[in-house]
């Protein structure tokens, strides 16, 4: 008997751990690829910032970037190349641009023109400025190769940084100019542009935006004889006085039809931007930038607000989705797809771009690569620089926002449409355990007839309290709580966004992979409103199994009519949910 049962126990414990292991290996195999550690590293020498990409003729990708052995800003800081022949798999040993035992040198960008030669543009401290931090002081420099980024140029050469307003009065005696650029330049109908901030207090005040334009590095071999031109004319760079003193990290893209679109950020908690329809010569009054002309402000912080323009004339705008003013909370990075329309850019709702398990570290500094229709993003949080590769999926999902009207199948559990679900006892399969990174969304359309506090819309609690709830709040808008049978969560969506006697598409998403519950309401993606910095929340990482009793209870105590209920597996994109929310028209 006793053998018996040690055989028994040990079968079970071979098919558990078989069990257990084939989990794992499925997971293993199936990492989120939003989770910024399931990528390919880009090698640094300890600190490292701005890992610009481009494709040079051999077909390879030359990475630069500003490194050092030291902290952001310290002596030894310098810049460098690195090259990869497998797609930003595998790269090769540092290659110096300028040495760490020279000045300092940063904030590289780089530019291949058609010839193959590739220029980088960088801070340089020519003048040895010592005693302070001088990686935005001296000289704005380039240097070239002609082999791909495998040599580069001894000699370097200057770029014509007119003195004006700013500099005259920036506490340095007018000696020493104060900059820095983020912006990775682009050619466009043969003529080069990019952007740069100029500040006018040392460190990290009255900044304005700048840029230069070349009309013959396209063909110029000498690097000597290349014609620049910095714009905008006049005393005053791109900036607007009500917006504050911190207006920096300027970055331009190209409209079809030559008009230049700057983007930048600020410490309101909203990025600017700005038309120039002249090359750069003269600019609109910068604005807060918004999802379309007249419509609702981008919410983000002090982080760089990357532009891109793809090559069939699409637009990326990468940025952080709340309204913080400090340099904090880069994580997790949000993108909007931006189309052309009448001479400006519109964008989509946001998705979740990527994110790091730790809410603490800062997400920044990306670039944008394009082979082939695929596309890669890199982007660094200072000591880690890394590469991913983006499901093209996701973007032409932003692209087309307001063209699909399909109801979404994948991922379906549960679905209750076309008739009045009132007070309800539904069986709710499970829900995916948030621990492991698995998520769900919940929607619902409903109407109310009067709005007041505590109208349940759905509960599968169990008698501990374990499960999920969606409630009605105490500001025109509902609440979803969720409670692990150990912890608690509640998170209601935006204020006053729930109207009587109107019908109301509301989709709850609770990502397990970032650990944030977000709303999206009548196609909508909450941002906080004016009453909040953010519509997002995160909830703890302990959080695991949210299942409550067998039987949920729909509608219980609610003043109005549902006539959707809908739950899925998995979290679904903004564009799928979107989607969903278009059928509804359709089908009208």
């Amino acid at each position: 008997m006793e053998c018996n049962m040690g055989n028994h126990f040990l079968l079970r414990m071979i098919v558990f751990h078989g069990i257990m292991f084939s989990c794992l290996v499925a997971i293993a195999a199936n990492p989120d690829p939003r989770n910024i550690r399931n990528s390919h590293t880009i090698p640094d020498q300890g600190y490292c910032d701005q890992p610009y990409i481009v494709i040079t003729n051999d077909g390879n990708w030359l990475c630069t970037l500003t490194t050092g052995k030291g902290r952001e800003g310290d002596p030894g800081q310098h810049v460098v190349a690195t090259i990869s022949a497998d797609q930003g798999k595998t790269w090769s040993d540092l290659i110096d641009i300028e040495p760490e035992d020279g000045p300092e040198a940063s904030w590289v960008v780089p530019l291949v023109v058609p010839s193959g030669r590739v220029y980088a543009f960088y801070d340089y401290n020519g003048d040895r400025i010592g005693g302070r931090r001088a990686d935005m002081l001296g000289w704005y420099v380039y240097k070239f190769s002609d082999d791909h980024g495998r040599t580069w140029s001894q000699d370097r050469y200057r770029l014509p940084v007119r003195r004006t307003a700013c500099d005259r009065d920036n506490g340095l005696d007018g000696d020493m100019q104060i900059f820095w650029g983020i912006d990775k330049p682009m050619i466009h109908d043969g003529v080069a542009y990019f952007a740069f901030t100029k500040l006018g207090k040392y460190m990290l005040d009255l900044g304005e935006g700048w840029l230069f334009r070349s009309d013959n590095i396209v063909a110029e071999t000498d690097p000597a004889a290349i014609r620049w031109e910095m714009l905008p004319e006049g005393e005053h760079g791109i900036r607007h006085e009500p917006f504050g003193s911190i207006q920096e990290e300027h970055n331009l893209v190209a409209l079809s039809d030559g008009t230049l679109y700057c983007m930048y950020r600020t410490t309101t908690g909203h990025p600017c931007h700005a038309y120039s329809v002249d090359g750069g010569r003269t600019w609109s009054t910068p604005e807060f930038a918004t999802y379309a002309p007249g419509g609702r402000r981008f919410k983000h912080n002090r982080a760089c607000p990357a532009i891109w323009r793809t090559t069939d004339g699409k637009f990326l705008f990468w940025f952080n989705h709340h309204g913080g003013t400090s340099f904090e909370e880069r994580n997790p990075v949000w993108i909007s797809g931006g189309i052309e329309k009448d001479g400006n850019i519109h964008w989509s709702q946001p998705e979740i771009l990527l994110y790091d398990p730790d809410e603490n570290i800062r997400i920044s500094y990306p670039d944008l690569i394009e082979a082939n229709g695929r596309f890669w993003i890199s982007e660094t949080q200072k000591t880690i620089a890394r590469v991913h590769e983006i499901d093209p999926a996701l973007l032409q999902g932003l692209w087309t926002q307001g063209q699909k009207r399909e109801r979404i199948e994948n991922g379906l559990l549960l679905s209750r449409d076309g008739e009045r679900i009132q007070n309800e006892k539904l069986k709710i399969p499970a829900l995916p355990n948030l621990a492991e990174g698995g998520g769900f969304t919940i929607e619902l359309l409903l109407r109310f007839d009067m709005i007041s506090t505590d109208q349940s819309l759905l509960d599968t609690r169990d008698e501990n309290g374990k499960g999920i709830r969606i409630r009605t709040a105490d500001k025109n808008n509902i609440e979803f709580i969720m409670n692990d049978g150990a912890r608690e969560f509640a998170w209601d969506c935006d204020a006053n966004l729930l109207v009587p006697e109107t019908w109301h598409h509301i989709a709850v998403v609770v990502n397990g992979g970032p650990k944030i519950v977000s709303y999206v309401i009548d196609g909508i993606v909450g941002d906080g409103g004016e009453e909040r910095q953010k519509g997002w929340q995160r909830f703890s990482s302990e959080f695991a199994d949210i299942n409550g009793g067998k039987d949920a209870q729909v509608v219980f105590s609610f003043h109005g009519q549902m006539n959707q209920l809908y739950i899925y597996n998995r979290c679904l994109r903004v564009s799928e949910i979107i989607s969903n929310y278009n059928s509804l028209f359709r089908e009208k």
